[in-house]
């Protein structure tokens, strides 16, 4: 579990419940048309953009944002060393029977011992790397359009509610509440797209970064076991993945600076 996006939306919710709670009644701040304005209209505009098969996705997107434990690949990079260890002493086709968790590296793995050739392992490998950018990004596609649908909506539904205001202009009791239902909708999207939307958007951009990363560390060094190349110089070219600080080995980094 990420405890950095629990904690997060922990306390940008908690702030915005905390401020309002502290200023006065929550019940103010519920307005029922508000709601329908917002949130039937970015729901809408979302099954507009997108596929139905994409949008039912949207969950899983969303729960790999939050819960997701990322990989070590300083740990990625030491599994891919003894397995080159293993592929050294005895023989390539022992990797075959060496217990792998992780999926991708289970593949990599057979397909080495499949002695296939280095441009072939390279190009199925690869094509699941594509395969995966391109899940991700229809996630960070459709929370990018939450962003961008929620203030909208908001702002739709606060030109409505002054529209309706305007009508009751001889009734000045009634302006200052229909004025702040108006500017309920403005805040719901506000808060729609600055404290969900938009972060776990780029939380998603994130996590695939680093699964890329990983799984490219995972190509070039299965890459290197097809070589033959000694595990030691496995690990050091594995290493130039990773930022200095956290190579291990005995890398210092060639001297370069810290990235």
């Amino acid at each position: 579990m990420d405890i950095g996006s629990v904690i997060g939306l922990a306390l940008a919710f908690g702030a915005i419940i905390g401020a309002i709670a502290v200023g006065g009644d929550v019940g103010i701040f519920v307005d029922i048309p508000s709601l329908l304005v917002v949130g039937l209209g970015v729901i809408g505009v979302t099954f507009l953009r997108w596929p139905i098969e994409t949008v039912t996705k949207l969950a899983s997107y969303v729960m790999k944002a939050i819960f997701f434990t990322p990989s070590d690949p300083a740990a990625t990079i030491e599994e891919i060393r003894k397995l080159a260890d293993t592929a050294r002493k005895e023989s390539i086709f022992a990797l075959e029977k060496v217990p792998i968790d992780d999926v991708f590296l289970k593949k990599a793995m057979t397909l080495a011992a499949d002695n296939r050739p280095p441009e072939v392992i390279q190009s199925i490998l690869q094509l699941e790397i594509d395969a995966m950018e391109v899940r991700h990004k229809f996630g960070i596609g459709i929370m990018d359009g939450i962003g961008e649908s929620g203030p909208a909506f908001g702002m739709i539904g606060t030109l409505i509610g002054l529209v309706q205001m305007l009508q009751n202009l001889s009734d000045p009791s009634a302006i200052g509440p229909a004025m702040a239902v108006a500017l309920l909708t403005t805040f719901y999207g506000a808060v729609i797209a600055n404290a969900f939307a938009i972060p776990v958007k780029a939380k998603i951009e994130i996590r695939s970064g680093m699964e890329v990363t990983k799984m490219n560390i995972i190509i070039a060094g299965t890459l290197g076991i097809v070589a033959g190349e000694n595990p030691r110089l496995i690990q050091e070219k594995l290493n130039s993945f990773l930022p200095p600080a956290e190579r291990g080995g005995g890398d210092d980094g060639g001297g370069g600076g810290e990235e």
